[in-house]
This record gives structure tokens, C-alpha cells and sequence, in this order.
């Protein structure tokens, strides 16, 4: 919101305002928070948030940790009961299943929200072993190999919302960096490479697009198995296959 937009508004709800500060604080660090660190952050006092923290945890929006407060997915949970979310899960979930079976191997459903990325369907891989993050995980979309499909195969406005919100928050020559590699991935279709925080995994990644772009992407977390059931280029293209898939039942929903 700008300084006019907040200039404009005809009405104010200031305890409302605090609670939605500290959800919107605890969901753009991405790591838990003490109350001083939110009054830092936000240049409110501590009692002045405490109530507000109280009301939270106790809605359970929040939750307390040994290292701070971090959101649950109580918010995640009320958005995906709705339209287009929901639809899209319902038309993506059959697809996963499949796909979890041929490869062998577990797949995630992700949606770009603001500047970052969420996980909003899993299907674990068949078997003993497997990688998979939990429902709500959230990254930073700089940091995400799906992040690099939803800068490449954005709209153009789209685009330019990214650039404006990533270089402001890491800086130009990082988002230089990420541009080059989005917009490459964008051109291939798909990602495919090692992750940055897992080691033995291997990102692979295609997008489910929409009227006018990409809306969500699926990924599987590849691990090569002894023996292998499924190598890594027919889990390649059996991901392309699904994506193809769900895309043609999406082909009516808009871009976020």
C-alpha cells in the first residue's frame, strides 16, 4: 500500500491493522519471531503487541516455538476452500497420483503468492523412500527452482510487479541473476537442476498455465534409487505430460 493509497482511506481499524502487521511480518521473514523482534520490525512496543500476539496464537494463526512465533496454516487452509485454488488442486490431485506412481517418486503442487512461493498439494512417492516439505512451506520465489518458472513464463505485467518487489527487497544485482536463469528455464520449459538445500536432489519442474500465464507449477523432488526404477529423463518427461495435463483443465483461470 502506498503513502497515497493510506491517505485516501475513508476508514481505520487500528487494532485490526496490528494483527494483520504481524501476519503479514511473520509470513514475509519466513522464520519464527520473539515479540521484540516484531516490535523492531514493526515500531510498535512489545505490550503493545502483545495482546494482539495473544489473540492470534489462541485463533491459532500463530504458534509458539523454542525460537519464537510463526504462522500455522490455519490462513493457508481458509484460502485453499476457495475458488480457483480449490478447483485447481481437485483438477491437479488424479494427475499427481499418477505421476507419483510412474516415477516413483514424491511431487509437489506450488503457487506463486506476492513474491514468494507456497506448497499447496503433495503426493509422497510410492515405497520406503522419498522427499517431500509439508503442506504451506513457503520460500522466498528468488530462492525456489519454482520460482524460476514463474518469472520465465509470466505475463509481462506480471513481470514487472516481480522485478519491482525483488529488487527493492535483495538488491539489482541478484535480481540480475535471477532474471538471466528465469528467463532461460522460461524458454526450455521446465527446470531441471540440483537443489540449493537438499543434497542428492535434484529439481524437476514444469509450469500449469492458465488464460494469460503461468499459475502454478509442479515439481518432483528426483532421487536417484539403486537400482533405478525411473531415470531422471522419463521423470522428466512424465512431468511435462502431467503439466500438459492439468493445464488443459485450467486453460479458463487467470494468472495471480
Amino acid at each position: 500500500m502506498t503513502l497515497e493509497d493510506d491517505a485516501e482511506r475513508k476508514y481505520r481499524a487500528p487494532a485490526l491493522e496490528k494483527g494483520l502487521d504481524v501476519l503479514e511480518l511473520l509470513s514475509t521473514n519466513g522464520r519464527p519471531m520473539t515479540p521484540s523482534q516484531m516490535s523492531v520490525e514493526l515500531g510498535r512496543s512489545v505490550s503493545e503487541l502483545f495482546r494482539m500476539i495473544q489473540v492470534l496464537e489462541f485463533r491459532r494463526y500463530i504458534e509458539a516455538t523454542p525460537d519464537g512465533y510463526r504462522l500455522t496454516n490455519r490462513l493457508f487452509s481458509l484460502g485453499m476452500a476457495q475458488a480457483p485454488a480449490k478447483s485447481l488442486v481437485e483438477a491437479a490431485l488424479p494427475v499427481m497420483r499418477d505421476l507419483a506412481a510412474r516415477t516413483v517418486q514424491s511431487c509437489h503442487l506450488v503457487v506463486p503468492t506476492e513474491d514468494q512461493i507456497v506448497v499447496i498439494a503433495r503426493i509422497e512417492g510410492p515405497g520406503d523412500l522419498g522427499y517431500s516439505v509439508r503442506l504451506g512451506y513457503r520460500r522466498n520465489i528468488i530462492d525456489a527452482s519454482s520460482g524460476l518458472m514463474f518469472y520465465g513464463r509470466a505475463s509481462e505485467r506480471r513481470q514487472e510487479e516481480l522485478r519491482t518487489r525483488l529488487e527493492s527487497k535483495f538488491g539489482k544485482a541478484r535480481l540480475d541473476r535471477y532474471v538471466e536463469a528465469a528467463t532461460a528455464a522460461g524458454a526450455d520449459g521446465y527446470v531441471r537442476r540440483p537443489s540449493d538445500f537438499v543434497e542428492g536432489v535434484i529439481d524437476l519442474v514444469a509450469p500449469i498455465m492458465g488464460a494469460d500465464g503461468i499459475i502454478a507449477t509442479l515439481i518432483t523432488p528426483y532421487i536417484q534409487r539403486k537400482p533405478p526404477v525411473c531415470d531422471i529423463d522419463e521423470a522428466l518427461e512424465h512431468l511435462r505430460a502431467a503439466v500438459s495435463l492439468i493445464s488443459a483443465d485450467m486453460a479458463a483461470v487467470s494468472q495471480p
